[in-house]
This record gives structure tokens, sequence and C-alpha cells, in this order.
């Protein structure tokens, strides 16, 4: 349904072609977080240089080990790049140029490699069953109901066997967006993002072994690890 300059055609003759004109109907996700990520001094919980304290735990009590790691919508980096000091082989994917910037700056600051990468996550060639973890702080709750097919494909082509799974999202009720999926669409608008309560997580991942979903725990900056009650955080196996 996209022609070569990026343009919607009138014709369906596929599912990605559906995918794509309910894509239409909401923002520009890569112009909007290209726009959030241009002022590195607005006040934004996630801009601080340090990782999520659910994923620091999952390493400390031996529920993750080094491996290779997909991380979705990485922003600055934060994760990404504590993954790599740690020795994990980490590919971290955005849309926002903007974001990845910033992400590569804080890298080279702390001289790890991380492989940062421009693009939407549906939209890529990935590396089929060779991921030991994929992590999402912060990327599912802004994903359209019509793409949670999508990412679930994502998941299953990517994960290995065995293979870990772990998640940040808004907390449907704490954020105040328990958002009917047909809301979506008829108001045009996924109102910041989507919540989810830990049965509509369960549901959605149910094909995951269920390994801890909770609430993250506040911390106080500055701190060495982020973490805000408003998410839930979860960790799955495949």
């Amino acid at each position: 349904m996209r022609k070569a300059d990026g343009h919607l055609t009138s014709l369906i003759t596929k599912n990605e072609d559906v995918f794509n004109m309910l894509d239409s109907l909401l923002r520009d996700e890569g112009a909007f977080w290209n726009s959030f990520y241009e002022d590195r001094n607005k006040k934004v919980p996630f801009f601080v240089d340090a990782p999520d304290e659910n994923l620091v735990k999952y390493i400390e009590r031996g529920l993750l080990k080094p491996g290779r790691v997909l991380e979705l919508g990485c922003g600055p980096g934060r994760n990404a790049i504590f993954l790599a000091q740690l020795g994990f082989d980490v590919d971290a994917i955005d849309l926002s140029i903007e974001g990845l910037d910033w992400a590569r700056e804080r890298a080279i600051e702390k001289g790890v490699d991380v492989k940062f990468i421009q693009g939407s996550i549906f939209e890529m060639d990935l590396p089929q069953m060779e991921y030991d973890l994929i992590y999402d702080s912060g990327c599912f709750h802004h994903v359209p109901p019509h793409r949670r097919v999508s990412y679930l494909n994502l998941l299953n082509n990517c994960l290995k066997d065995g293979g870990h799974f772990a998640i940040t999202c808004f907390d449907a009720v704490c954020m105040g967006l328990d958002i009917p999926d047909m809301e979506v669409y008829k108001n045009r608008s996924m109102q910041g993002g989507l919540g989810y309560t830990f049965e509509r997580m369960r549901e959605v991942f149910s094909a995951f072994e269920e390994i801890e979903i909770r609430k993250m725990k506040h911390m106080s900056q500055p701190a060495d690890t982020f973490g805000l009650p408003f998410l839930n955080a979860g960790l799955f196996r495949r």
C-alpha cells in the first residue's frame, strides 16, 4: 500500500496494507520523537542517565546472563549502555535520530560499543532467533493496537528458545490510560500511550512463560537506577 516515495496508495491487497492504512490515521511517530528529544534539558524522568531498576535486579538475581540483546525503543541509550558495560552484545533500535545521536554520545563517553539502529521495529530485517534477551522500556505502550500482532511476531521471530523478554509499560490505572482499542481509531489518538493492567499484560504475552510482573519501584533522583511506580515491569521467557 506504500509507493516507493512513501505515500499511501488506495489499493489494499495484503495485511501490511491494512496496517499501513491504520498507521496513517495516527500521528507521525518519527517526527514526534525527533522533536521530543531535541531539548535535552526538559524535565523528562527517563532522560536520566541510569538503567531501569527492574533490569538491574534481574541481573543481580541471576535471571539474565550476558548474551545478545535487542532493545526496542532505546531512546538516549541508558539501558543499552548499561547492558554493554556488563558484556552484553547489544543492538538498540529507535525511530528518533535525535535520541540516537544522544545515545551514541553517551556510549562514546563511557567507552562502550553498542550497535544503534535508526528506524521502525516493524520495518527491519532483524536476525532470526538469535537474541537471548529482547528488552523494551517504554516502547510497547506507544504501539497501536493493530501493531500488537507485528510486535508479537517480532518477539517470536527474533528470540531464541529459552530467551527472555522484559518490558516496562504504562500502568492503565495509575496513568488513567485504560483506553479501549476502538477508541484509538475513533479519536485517531492513543492519548500519549496505552495503559496495561497486569491481566492485560498476561493476555498479550500469554504465549510466553511469566517469570515476574510487578510495578516498578520509585527511585528518587539522583540515583544509580531509574524507576517510577506508574510503570509496570514484566519478565517472560520463551
